[in-house]
């Protein structure tokens, strides 16, 4: 399949070796911690990958779609925001901990989407050296640009839970 679409599309067959890496971390981190992602979640997650990873490259939207770049970086943060949250959620129901304080629970999330959008553009960073890609445009300023995306992404998920936790008091 990727030869084909290397011949059709001019897509680099390492690309799609990186896709499978990537989707195959994200299923031994479920299978590892013995968790299921809330399926609204999971959904998200998986929608996430395929649309940016795959088809924004496959079918060139960065040229179509513009800022599409910056957008998927602002819904990773807010997507990576409530795999914060689950994850933490997860681990204190594990220790016998109960009901956490929201505040704890969002700054925990928050900062987990922040060390997240950093850890993906070091990732992006040795993925375009070692195979000679282009994905962070060869600037400091993209790879900045990115980053307070997906931070401004986690921080309106921030407001939002910040929101709900107020109104259930």
């Amino acid at each position: 399949m990727a030869l084909i679409l290397y011949l059709i599309c001019g897509v680099p067959i390492v690309y799609f070796g990186l896709i499978i890496l990537v989707l195959l971390l994200f299923k031994g981190l479920i299978t590892r911690t013995n968790s299921e992602l809330p399926p609204a979640l999971q959904f998200s997650v998986l929608v996430f990958i395929t649309i940016t990873m795959m088809l924004a490259n496959l079918f060139n939207l960065y040229g179509v779609i513009p800022y599409l770049d910056k957008i998927e970086h602002l819904l990773s943060g807010i997507i990576l925001f409530f795999v914060g949250r689950f994850i933490l959620i997860k681990m204190a129901k594990r220790k016998g901990l109960g009901g956490l304080p929201s505040n704890i629970i969002i700054w925990f999330a928050f900062l987990f989407a922040v060390a997240m959008a950093g850890m993906w553009e070091i990732y992006e960073f040795t993925v375009d050296h070692l195979f000679e890609l282009h994905s962070q445009n060869g600037s400091l300023t993209d790879t900045m640009m990115d980053m307070i995306c997906g931070t401004l992404g986690a921080l309106v998920a921030s407001f939002y839970l910040f929101v709900e936790a107020r109104r259930k008091t």
